[in-house]
C-alpha cells in the first residue's frame, strides 16, 4: 500500500473513531450533569447500570482512534505545517485523554462498581465531582482531538495530493 494510500485510510479511521468516541463523551457528558440534580442512591444506581458496558465502548472507540491517529503521523510524519502538526496535536489531545482516564476516571469507576446503591459512601459527592471534572478534562481534549482531525482532513488543498502515475 502505498504512502498516500495509508494515510487515507489512517485519516477516515482516526477521524470515525475520533468522532464516535467524543460523541460518546458528550452524552455521558450531559447524562453527568443531569444526575447532578439527584440524590445519592439515584446516582450510584445510574453509575452502576453505566459501569455495564460503557468501558468496553470508550476502549473499542478510543484505543483505534489513538492507533489510527498514530499512523497518520508515521504517514506525514515529512510534512511540514498543519498536514502534521494538526495530527499531531490531535495525537497528543488523545494521549490527555487517555492519561485522565486511566489516573483518575477508570480508579473510580472500579470504585463505584461496588458501591451499594442503597447506601453509597458518605463521600459519593466528592468523588462523583472529581470524576466528573475529569471527564470534563477528557470531553474537552476529545472534541478539540476531533474538530483537529476533520480540519486537517477537511482542510486539505488537492495541491497535498500525489500526482497520479500517467
Amino acid at each position: 500500500m502505498r504512502n498516500s494510500s495509508v494515510e487515507r485510510v489512517a485519516r477516515l479511521v482516526s477521524l470515525l473513531f475520533a468522532g464516535i468516541f467524543s460523541g460518546f463523551l458528550v452524552g455521558v457528558l450531559v447524562l453527568e450533569t443531569s444526575l447532578r440534580d439527584y440524590d445519592r442512591t439515584v446516582y450510584a444506581q445510574v453509575r452502576q447500570v453505566e459501569l455495564d458496558a460503557l468501558d468496553i465502548l470508550a476502549t473499542a472507540t478510543l484505543v483505534p482512534a489513538l492507533l489510527a491517529t498514530a499512523f497518520l503521523l508515521f504517514a506525514v510524519f515529512r510534512a511540514k505545517g498543519p498536514a502534521l502538526w494538526l495530527p499531531l496535536a490531535a495525537f497528543v489531545l488523545l494521549l490527555i485523554v487517555f492519561v485522565v482516564s486511566l489516573t483518575v476516571n477508570v480508579p473510580i469507576n472500579g470504585d463505584q462498581a461496588d458501591w451499594d446503591v442503597q447506601a453509597p459512601p458518605s463521600d459519593w459527592a466528592d468523588v462523583r465531582d472529581r470524576w466528573q471534572a475529569a471527564h470534563v478534562v477528557r470531553t474537552v481534549s476529545a472534541v478539540l482531538a476531533f474538530g483537529l482531525l476533520a480540519f486537517s482532513t477537511l482542510g486539505r488543498k488537492p495541491a497535498d495530493e500525489p500526482a497520479a502515475a500517467a
